[in-house]
């Protein structure tokens, strides 16, 4: 089947945003794909956690999951929203960093709340503490849509093998792993981690990624790494779409998993051992 990939630049308004990413998911449309992927965040990329209070919404009331489940459905597409940054009831006032599956009628088919948060320091220009803003899920989601069982992740949950493993090994054929990545991370590690979870789980890894310098109205402007991957289940490159935004295409062909799984048969090969 043909998909798609769309690479995004959103700025902190996520009015400003939305008519760029439903007019790409359109266009994707348009060539063909019947399952299209957008990044992490893709109705707001902020640090400013005071502007986000005033500009994000609930899940019933957010204008861009309505705006995003009705061009699926107009288009009769699959479309992964790879996260949204909403407003929960939580009493400490936290978002969720939550992922949808939508289906080509519009529904929603599965959510995932990103479990692993970015609390890093990796020099003195690059700190995150993403658990300060947003607060981490709890459930792992395996969704069924039609052509193919997704694990849905996002973003820094390709670090951690045991969540990929997980969901392998309830039924995953797919990967998802949304992204807004740091750039001097994304140098070092986006490729080698994508494609260790390919190989590891003889499976499609799936990684639309935001890119570039965000506009910001408030705080400090954030930049991402881009480079939106897919990687085959042998792990091969499918696609690197580099640093521009734009909507990227490819071919999603899923005996491929049956074929890398027959030539190296590592899960059923594993053995279990003591200690250490």
């Amino acid at each position: 089947m043909r998909a798609a990939l769309l690479q995004l630049n959103v700025g902190d308004d996520p009015g400003a945003n939305l008519p760029r990413t439903v007019a790409m998911v359109q266009q994707a449309a348009d060539m063909g794909a019947e399952f299209v992927l957008t990044p992490e965040v893709t109705n707001c990329v902020s640090l400013d956690r005071a502007h986000q209070r005033s500009v994000l919404r609930h899940e019933a009331d957010d204008p861009t999951l309505a705006a995003l489940r009705d061009v699926a459905a107009a288009r009769g597409v699959h479309l992964l929203i790879g996260s949204l940054a909403l407003k929960t009831d939580d009493g400490d006032g936290r978002f969720a960093n939550r992922s949808f599956l939508i289906g080509p009628d519009g529904e929603i088919i599965a959510r995932y709340d990103k479990i692993h948060m970015f609390d890093v320091e990796i020099d003195n220009r690059e700190t995150f503490r993403e658990s300060a803003g947003y607060r981490p899920g709890t459930q792992a989601v395996l969704a069924k849509p039609p052509f193919a069982p997704i694990g849905m992740a996002v973003c820094y949950d390709m670090r951690f093998p045991r969540l990929a493993d997980a969901l392998v090994s309830a039924g995953a054929q797919i990967l998802t792993y949304p992204s807004a990545f740091s750039p001097v991370t994304g140098a070092a590690h986006w490729h080698s981690l994508l494609r260790a979870r390919a190989i590891e789980a003889g499976a499609w890894v799936l990684a639309p990624a935001q890119t570039g310098t965000h506009p910001s109205q408030t705080g400090k402007v954030r930049q991402t790494y881009g480079h939106s991957l897919v990687v085959d289940p042998w792990g091969d490159v499918s696609l690197d779409a580099g640093e521009a935004p734009g909507v990227y295409v490819f071919e999603l062909d899923m005996e491929k998993v049956a074929e890398a799984r027959r030539r190296i048969p590592s899960r059923d090969n594993a053995r279990p051992f003591d200690g250490p």
